[in-house]
């Protein structure tokens, strides 16, 4: 049975789309995860991903062209399936006519939804959860910045939502009280499940609620399933003592911790772990003089829970919507893309006086992560067929580098990106690169921030880790893992010397990167790594 496919909401605040490109024609095969379309937003230019295999039997939007959302986009189906019913009726006729279930269950929803309209007080408006990345299907409420009874202002933020990508602060775009709120902190539900209402103060909103509750309930229970709680009776007791501890840190029951922004500034200039920090805000929300109160001892003295000898314990920790992101992406490039590794040292001598050197420049601070950025960015304009992707039916080399760098955060990890890498200037590269780790740790980055990357760079030097593998990220065709610099006895000249280098390693795509090709890259970016004046001139 043909599936129909509409422009989607790839942004909270998108009304239209206009396809940028298709890279799937009428009548090429799509399995599941394929890359259909590139579909520019009012706020970046985002790949749409099939969520149905079979074959395109029909483009409904040109390259170029520009239509609203929820327009019919493309039909997915059989292979000569015959769908001129859909061409011919309207995009709720041709879901509608998928399954007679499903046109019963349309129609009953639809029923709900007109009642639940015509009993909508005047001034009403029901918020429901947006869509905030193109893969989402659910949003966890990490932090509500209103409290019902609040008054709210078009372009309010109402709410702090994590999303399969990151926690994305969501503005209001209506003007009044807040009515109702339909999920708590740490709650999670499908992507249009009610989240709230606004309205004129003092309006009975009650049976709004309810209606919408009768339409979208499913949904909710799903996405907020809570029966693991109550397994294994055994630990319930150490559950229990668990949260009588856990005022210590300031964090919602999706592991976000609260702060300030300016706690958060001055914790990323301080090198202070604000998951050590008391707050002392309101709800536990870390602020300014919690920063200005903190001291290493108590950093020192904040040790693991207390457990008596020979008792056993554990806390379970939900996993997030980042983490879950996280694990099927990984699993998927794991499993899909032939992985092999090269591996290489570099003599780092030359680089660490240079870096010396370049830092001497008043107002001038680049570490060798930028150092290593720049290097990759240049040799990868050299060597495209390492800046390419793999689709079924071809390569797609890129000419422009938009390389990813991976940055840790509590939820796991996240890989803003630093666009035309090989354009910018090292102190450029690093204030980049400062930034975007900055917001990834806060959960302040934009999609448009994490999206389009060509190659990726994992760098667990400064963790004083020596060597190791990385998965690749797709749809990149190569990943460099970065170690640490070790000072250690080598060969110059015949002679055992003092000296100083690092191992690195290049996971890549077999598919893509051929082991010749992936060792040439390596050696111009060895030229570039161990004379980096080089780079200056590139």
């Amino acid at each position: 049975m043909a599936e129909v496919i509409n422009m989607p909401r790839l942004s909270d605040t998108m009304e239209e789309g206009t396809v940028a490109s298709w890279l799937k024609k009428v009548g090429d095969k799509v399995e599941e995860g394929d890359i259909l379309a590139e579909i520019e937003t009012d706020k970046a230019t985002m790949e749409f991903e099939a969520f149905n295999e079979g074959t395109l039997l029909h483009i409904g939007i040109q390259e170029g062209e520009t239509a609203k959302v929820d327009t019919l986009l493309a039909i997915i189906g059989e292979e000569g399936e015959d769908i001129s019913s859909y061409l011919n009726g309207s995009t709720e006729v041709e879901k509608s006519d998928d399954t007679p279930e499903a046109s019963e269950e349309a129609k009953d929803s639809s029923d709900v939804d007109s009642d639940s309209k015509e009993e909508l007080p005047e001034g009403v408006i029901v918020v429901t959860m947006p869509r905030l990345s193109d893969t989402m299907e659910e949003g966890t409420v990490a932090a509500w910045l209103k409290n019902v009874g609040d008054e709210v202002e078009e372009g309010d933020i109402l709410a702090e939502i994590e999303t399969d990508k990151a926690t994305m602060e969501f503005e209001s775009f209506q003007s009044g009280t807040l009515l109702y709120i339909g999920l708590n902190e740490g709650d999670s539900a499908k992507v249009d499940s009610l989240l709230a209402i606004i309205g004129p103060k003092g309006t009975d909103v009650s049976n709004v609620a309810k209606n919408f509750t009768v339409a979208g309930g499913e949904a909710k229970k799903e996405a907020a399933p809570e029966p693991k709680k109550e397994a294994p009776k055994a630990a319930e007791p150490k559950k229990v003592e668990a949260k009588k501890e856990t005022p210590k840190v300031s964090t919602s029951t999706s592991g976000r911790i609260f702060a300030s922004p300016l706690a958060k500034k001055m914790a990323e200039e301080k090198g202070v772990n604000l998951s050590q920090v008391k707050g002392s805000g309101e709800n536990g929300r870390i602020v300014k003089k919690d920063i200005e109160n903190f001291t290493p001892s108590a950093q020192g003295a904040s040790v693991g829970k207390f457990v008596p000898t020979g008792q056993e314990d554990f806390d379970e920790v939900p996993n997030s919507n980042m983490r879950k992101a996280i694990a099927k992406n990984l699993a998927k490039s794991k499993f899909t893309a032939p992985h092999y590794y090269l591996n290489v040292e570099f003599d780092m001598e030359n680089a660490i006086a240079f870096r010396v050197q370049y830092n001497s420049i008043p107002d001038t601070k680049i570490s060798y992560n930028d150092m290593i950025v720049k290097a990759c960015a240049l040799a990868l304009k050299q060597h495209p067929q390492v800046n390419s992707q793999w689709f079924d039916d071809r390569m797609q080399l890129n000419n422009h580098v938009h390389i990813g760098v991976a940055v840790a955060v509590p939820d796991g990890l996240l890989v803003p990106v630093v666009k035309f890498a090989n354009e910018q200037s090292l102190t450029q590269i690093g204030a980049a690169v400062k930034e975007l780790a900055g917001k990834a740790r806060n959960k302040k980055l934009g999609l448009d921030e994490m999206e389009g990357s060509t190659f990726t760079i994992s760098n667990l030097g400064m963790f004083g880790i020596d060597s190791f593998t990385s998965i690749i990220n797709q749809p990149n065709s190569a990943i460099l893992s970065v170690g640490n610099i070790v000072e250690k006895p080598v060969v110059k000249g015949g002679q055992i010397v003092v000296g100083n280098t690092m191992q690195l390693c290049l996971a890549c795509d077999h598919r893509t990167v051929d082991g010749a090709t992936g060792a040439q890259f390596l050696q111009t970016l060895k030229g570039y790594i161990e004379n980096p004046v080089t780079m200056l001139v590139s």
